[in-house]
């Protein structure tokens, strides 16, 4: 079993597949990207190489991420291999939706069920200015499809001061008839352009204020190793929830580690890289030596966030990390 420096149990490994993505929001993708070759990216038979030591070490969840995942070629080839892989216990993928509501038969049958949708507006016109792409109807289009398929659906919001702060009550008002969690999230500073954010004005606190005004929010116990606080709006059946992801709240209980696309694996989201398990494998490394890597980085995992962002000149862009 894995466990960190600070005797965390790890089971819980975030897997970007790409860094390419067919929107540009700007605070997770940087101008004129650069998009990574082929060859540079972890195979699929090199991330089976990962997930099977990991699996064996108690690794139970993994989420797929990217870019936007549904852009890598044969993405469901990687699934169904993961989804029979032995100590796999669920599979999780987060996604803008442009492109997802044709698979949502596929993804049931292999009982990947949870389902994280990126939104940041109820609105088409803001979608676009935000996205920089006119896909808002494809992605309620996947929602939709998703809610009727009793997929368990969690709505991504990223809240930016003076853009869509005013929706913050349109968002919270879908789960009066939907069975959705929406989640409102800090903007964090990884859009790789050194642009500033809003995660500091519109931490969680100003954020549940402003839900406090209009709604009676009744807080629900939140799960282990949950990166939010949820709540329950009387008559309403969904839910909502606050992540704290730039003021890190969350961190005493962190259970997950991050592979880029590239194979960089992160100990926390806001440190670098503490090693390259795809150069490890293309190296000849064994499982034995791979695993051996892997728990000598959890070893020295900073406490926090905030210890892990210390020296840290620029971040990189969100679609690089993995969402």
């Amino acid at each position: 079993m894995l466990r960190d420096s600070h005797n965390r149990i790890i089971n819980y490994v975030r897997l970007a597949v790409t860094d390419r993505c067919n929107l540009r929001c700007t605070y997770c993708m940087p101008e004129n990207m650069q998009f990574l070759q082929r060859k540079e990216l972890l195979t699929y038979e090199e991330i089976l190489a990962i997930m099977r030591p990991l699996a064996a070490a108690g690794v139970n969840k993994i989420r797929i991420t990217g870019g936007e995942p549904f852009l890598r070629r044969d993405l469901m080839h990687l699934l169904t291999q993961l989804s029979q892989s032995e100590g796999i216990h669920e599979i999780a993928i987060t996604t803008n939706g442009v492109l997802t509501a044709p698979f949502i038969p596929q993804l049931k049958a292999l009982g990947i069920n949870n389902i994280n949708l990126s939104l940041d507006t109820l609105q088409r016109d803001k979608f676009k200015q935000i996205t920089h792409r006119d896909q808002f109807n494809a992605v309620m289009h996947t929602l939709d499809n998703l809610l009727e398929q009793d997929m368990h659906v969690k709505l991504n919001m990223v809240v930016m001061g003076g853009v869509n702060t005013d929706e913050l009550l349109d968002f919270a008002a879908l789960t009066a008839h939907k069975r959705v969690t929406v989640r409102f999230i800090e903007e964090m500073p990884f859009n790789g352009q050194g642009h500033a954010f809003s995660g500091q004005q519109w931490n969680y606190r100003k954020i549940l204020d402003t839900l406090n005004q209009h709604y009676e929010l009744q807080k629900l116990e939140d799960a282990p190793h949950s990166t939010s606080l949820n709540y329950h709006i009387p008559g309403h059946q969904g839910r909502v929830g606050v992540i704290a992801a730039y003021s890190r709240t969350f961190c005493g209980t962190c259970n997950r580690i991050r592979i880029t696309p590239t194979g960089g694996f992160k100990t926390c989201l806001y440190g670098h890289d503490v090693l390259n398990v795809r150069d490890l494998l293309r190296n000849g490394a064994s499982s034995d030596l791979l695993m051996h890597e892997i728990q000598a980085a959890l070893n020295k995992r900073a406490a926090n966030g905030v210890e892990a962002e210390k020296g840290s000149k620029q971040w990189d862009s969100m679609s690089m990390i993995g969402g």
